[in-house]
């Protein structure tokens, strides 16, 4: 196996390290759920990427196929795209109401202003 067939394996990593540098550096939590996000697609990326076979076909039984892809990764990370779609909805939905409750999406000015009460 040459370095070029891991090239998505790279991105994934990088796409894991950039969210997670996003997630760890911000303090606007819309940017936390930005990088999050990039996060969870580094993770899909991963996923799929495992359930490739190289020269297999879909599983689907074909005389002179003996390789066959692993369609349950695909199937799970499908699933995970909605549940990741819905959750990122909710918490956006609820910076919304902390944006109309503290008047900001910074998470040191809302500290602060909890400090206070």
């Amino acid at each position: 196996m040459t370095v070029l067939h891991l090239y998505n394996y790279e991105i994934a990593i990088f796409l894991a390290m950039v969210g997670f540098y996003v997630v760890v550096s911000r303090g606007n939590l819309v940017k936390k759920v930005a990088g999050l996000s990039m996060f969870q697609t580094s993770v899909f990326i991963l996923y799929i990427s495992m359930g490739v076979v190289d020269g297999g076909t879909v599983p689907i039984l074909v005389e002179g196929m003996t390789h066959y892809s692993n369609p349950v990764p695909h199937v799970l990370i499908l699933t995970a795209i909605v549940v990741g779609v819905a959750t990122t909805a909710v918490a956006l939905s609820l910076i919304i109401r902390i944006k109309e409750a503290y008047g900001t999406v910074e998470e040191d000015e809302i500290h602060e202003q909890d400090k206070s009460f």
